[in-house]
């Protein structure tokens, strides 16, 4: 697509986006009583306007009904899980029956490796991206300790080469085959937190099982960013976080998926809880833990009503926008149109200034674009947040920029670059006359 640096030009863009609309149902901060230019949907997604009625519904039911809240009502909180459900499935590709909203994340992962790390003699070995986002690397480690074996022998982490900062698909695929004979488990990012790259799910998926082992991926960065297929593209298992691209409340549910192939393995472990037995004798109150079918089966607590509140009002944004093609339409255009705007500030400024780490291929990357600037780069985000312009800063030199379908525009893009440009000017200029 051949863009234009220009403001009128980012306008027509936005009056032909047919998700425009969707701009108007989201609660923008301000700073000086100015809305900012919000590009951090990647740590913490915005706040639907309808949160507030959503969850003040669920108070009501709780100020009406007290205990009786649980089986009486419009949405009794027994079964209010099962509509989040149907929701829930368009955006990973995966049937209702797969995927559970419940927990955090990282509760999840541990909760799922109980199943799926099934460490022995002969397969004990885990391999992760180089640089995971650290709950994820805690977590493993902690899991390989807990099973008896040392993180030094039992992970593989599957590093980018010299000199450069993304992952190549054929360097992770000969990794697995290199340990194909030790290899219980690949667990991944769906999408890189620092970078922004969105792994070949698909490919990385189908060389584990080709050498026997299971394949996981953690979709914090992923699941409402980018159109993944769980269930078709055979994948075991996943988990991610809700109050990113879903914009479901900082600490929202989380949610998992689990493959239906695996529904009927008694051989798997699982820590039990009293909310994932079967529901149809949960109340019976017996010994013998007998999973609820499905991936309900995999719950421990009860039903957390506010935060499931919470990332309902935000699926409804989801099933507005008719789910994830027309979502991942206005993301590719969205992040393209970032890409030229940085490089035209580098172009302007006669030097390439900002180094963008995130995959130039569409279909390599989400909504979020990372850069390292030449120098100063702290200073630069600090700049961009007096400006009213608020990404996020990853250290040791990497800002992120992310402009999110649902709620941001063209014209964002266009203005960032702008105050990008302007800011570097000065910046820069002062850093040389030092």
């Amino acid at each position: 697509m051949n863009f234009e640096h220009k403001l009128t030009y980012a306008q027509d863009l936005d009056q032909a986006d047919p998700l425009r609309s969707l701009r108007q149902d989201f609660l923008f901060p301000k700073q000086n009583r100015k809305p900012f230019i919000y590009l951090c949907g990647n740590s913490l997604g915005l706040q639907p306007i309808a949160a507030s009625e959503v969850l003040q519904r669920q108070l009501n039911n709780w100020e009406n009904l007290a205990v009786e809240g649980w089986f009486e009502g419009n949405e009794p909180w027994m079964y209010y899980h099962k509509a989040l459900k149907e929701m829930i499935a368009p955006i990973v590709g995966a049937k209702p029956v797969e995927v559970c909203p419940m927990n955090t994340l990282t509760v999840n992962l541990h909760l799922l490796m109980v199943s799926f790390y099934k460490p022995n003699a002969k397969r004990f070995k885990i391999i992760m991206e180089a640089g995971a986002f650290p709950s994820d690397q805690y977590a493993v480690e902690s899991q390989v300790r807990f099973h008896g074996y040392d993180p030094r022998d039992a992970i593989i982490e599957v590093k980018p080469r010299e000199g450069e900062y993304i992952l190549r698909t054929e360097d992770i695929e000969a990794q697995i085959r290199l340990h194909a004979n030790d290899l219980a488990l690949v667990l991944f990012g769906g999408v890189n937190y620092f970078t922004g790259q969105w792994f070949d799910m698909e490919a990385i998926t189908k060389v584990g099982h080709e050498v026997g082992a299971i394949v996981g991926f953690d979709l914090a960065h992923a699941a409402g960013n980018v159109p993944v297929k769980l269930h078709d593209w055979d994948i075991d298992f996943a988990c991610w976080c809700s109050y990113k691209y879903q914009n479901s409340g900082p600490g929202g549910i989380s949610a998992i998926f689990v493959h239906e192939k695996h529904f009927q393995d008694t051989s798997l472990n699982r820590f039990a809880g009293w909310w994932g037995y079967k529901e149809s004798q949960r109340f019976k109150m017996e010994k013998g833990f007998v999973p609820e079918a499905g991936a309900d089966g995999w719950q421990v607590s009860c039903t957390q009503v506010m935060p499931m509140a919470l990332h309902h009002a935000s699926l409804l944004l989801f099933e507005k926008a008719g789910y994830m093609e027309p979502i991942r339409t206005k993301s590719m255009a969205l992040s393209a149109y970032l890409f030229f705007t940085i490089g035209k500030v580098n172009e302007l400024l006669g030097d390439e200034y900002y180094k963008i780490i995130t995959p130039n291929n569409a279909a390599e990357r989400g909504a979020q674009v990372s850069i390292i600037a030449k120098q100063d780069g702290k200073a630069i985000f600090e700049e961009l947040v007096v400006a009213n312009v608020l990404g996020d800063w990853r250290e040791p030199n990497v800002i992120r920029l992310t402009p999110v379908p649902l709620y941001n525009s063209f014209e964002d893009v266009y203005r960032t670059g702008e105050l990008l440009l302007e800011i570097s000017k000065r910046i820069f200029k002062t850093t040389s006359s030092k």
